[in-house]
């Protein structure tokens, strides 16, 4: 066995002369067996899987391991930081349990982050109800300000997703919350469960808060006429370029074995034209699949 690990040291090694250092990192879990061991792992292994991924996609951000490495480095040195000195304090709710702090700040609360989607989905009714109970404990570690928050688009696994709000939002008690904006369930798609807050109602703004959130949703709520819900959001001007098209006969001007450029695989080989989509050989980035208005010809 000692003798089939060096014998894939020595592989793997011999990999990343040719592979991108992201790819190199999938296919070390994936033949070291590490993957296979955490798919069995039925308690934390899909959670470690999920960081994994994550990982892979934060290399990919950076053109070499050694540049990936280095920000790894610096951002440990920032963490560390020096004795003494004013720092915020990261952890998890979990980690966070039998602590107090004059402020906390809540991120994240969003459906499917938190509750997390993963946690109903395997638990039903009891996953949620402990995601219930985290979030007491996150408010209760406040002794003077806690600070929620939930983002309307996040970036979940390299893929931007619309967020709705935390069910634990709506269920804050209103005495003791000052809010700063809507929600935004206005106009949500069918089937959800909870089509708009509580928060969101005209009535609520006059309840007696003075935040400057609470006196501009009065503003906002007295200046609106009376339309359908779906009309109530918020219009983004903004310019588009056309950057790929899926017309089949785009790649008509493409020959095999043409010597291309991309921004980020650097040069290759035309080797399969399929429509507009081409297969890459590229010298240091290995086989790719690109639409071809991301490339342009080499000279």
């Amino acid at each position: 066995a000692l003798s089939n690990f060096v014998r894939d040291l020595d592989r793997w090694r011999g990999m990343a002369a040719h592979l991108p250092h992201w790819e190199l990192t999938e296919t070390l879990l994936e033949e070291s067996g590490y993957t296979d061991m955490q798919k069995a792992d039925r308690t934390s292994g899909q959670t470690r899987l999920d960081n994994l991924k994550e990982l892979t996609q934060s290399m990919q951000q950076f053109e070499t391991l050694q540049a990936y490495l280095e920000h790894v480095s610096l951002v440990m040195d920032l963490d560390r930081g020096e004795a003494g000195d004013d720092a915020v304090q990261i952890m998890t709710l979990h980690g966070a349990k039998g602590l107090e702090f004059p402020l906390v700040f809540l991120p994240g609360w969003e459906e499917g982050v938190f509750p997390s989607q993963r946690s109903i989905d395997e638990k039903g009714e009891k996953g949620l109800e402990e995601e219930r109970r985290l979030a007491y404990v996150g408010v209760t570690r406040a002794k003077q300000d806690a600070r929620i928050s939930f983002a309307a688009n996040r970036l979940v696994y390299g893929r931007w997703t619309s967020q709705l709000p935390s069910r634990f939002v709506d269920e804050l008690p209103l005495a003791h919350v000052e809010a700063q904006s809507d929600t935004g369930y206005y106009g949500a798609s069918q089937g959800m469960k909870e089509a708009k807050s509580r928060w969101d109602d005209a009535p609520s703004f006059g309840s007696g808060y003075s935040s400057p959130g609470w006196k501009r949703a009065q503003t906002h709520t007295a200046a609106a006429t009376p339309r359908p819900t779906h009309a109530r959001r918020a219009v983004i001007e903004g310019e588009g370029r056309l950057v790929a098209t899926a017309d089949p006969k785009a790649g008509s001007g493409w020959k095999k074995g043409e010597r291309v450029f991309h921004q980020k695989f650097g040069y290759g080989a035309v080797r399969v034209i399929e429509g507009n989509k081409l297969l890459i050989d590229f010298e240091k980035a290995g086989e790719k699949r690109v639409i071809d208005t991301f490339v342009e010809k080499a000279e």
